[in-house]
């Protein structure tokens, strides 16, 4: 089964038995992320400098893709093009829905509802065919313990996922120093076309800045 970037993502952070979320947050970046580079990859989409562009409104097929260009067109209110900070910002929070619903509707995961304390609604996504998690994480195993060449989706995953720090999710118990560095190599190698090359970098910088005023912004509140 073919999941998107954003889905894997996704199921990389969810708990397999709980079904809960890890790094909820940081997540929530590299799905927003992983969303915006399927579509650079399906040159829906441009990403240049600090700038996103949409190109081609096209539809691809797949819900969660094409309800973003239909997102981003409305967010663009006629623009040519907007900061890709703004977008990652405003989409966070709603992409991880988002995945979260198109994981269900696949069948990988299942939705429970309950109730903490008997009061306040929770909802959690257990896993319910484990195979494509056990794929992605063997093939990430092969590109990053093992040295594998990447092709350019495996390649983006890997720079999505260290560019929001989320080393320990992929590899829970891996070496996490020869992790981080191997994610790095595979990040700013020529896996791609220049152009996506560039839409990564650009995307990895822009999700660096709004981390880093996350954690201040954060910071500052909690003094």
């Amino acid at each position: 089964m073919a999941i998107t970037l954003a889905e894997e993502i996704m199921l990389l952070s969810l708990d397999d038995e709980s079904g809960s979320a890890k790094q909820r947050q940081a997540a929530g970046w590299a799905v927003a992320g992983g969303i915006l580079l399927e579509l650079v990859l399906a040159e829906r989409v441009t990403v240049a400098g600090k700038y996103l562009e949409l190109t081609d409104t096209t539809p691809t097929g797949d819900q969660l893709l094409d309800s973003r260009t239909a997102l981003i067109e409305t967010w663009l209110r006629g623009r040519k093009q907007r900061r890709v900070t703004e977008w990652l910002t405003k989409d966070q929070a709603k992409a991880v829905g988002a995945a979260l619903e198109s994981l269900c509707t696949r069948g990988v995961v299942v939705e429970e509802k309950r109730k903490a304390l008997g009061v306040f609604p929770m909802r959690r996504y257990p896993e319910a065919d484990g195979a494509v998690e056990a794929e992605l994480r063997e093939r990430l195993r092969a590109v990053v313990l093992e040295g594998a060449e990447p092709d350019v989706r495996t390649a983006g995953l890997i720079a999505l996922i260290h560019s929001a720090k989320l080393h320990g999710l992929a590899f829970p118990e891996g070496p996490r120093k020869q992790v981080a560095a191997r994610m790095a190599q595979v990040a700013d190698g020529q896996w791609a076309a220049e152009s996506v090359h560039a839409a990564i970098r650009d995307m990895q910088a822009a999700m660096i800045a709004i981390t880093v005023a996350t954690t201040a912004t954060t910071a500052a509140a909690g003094n």
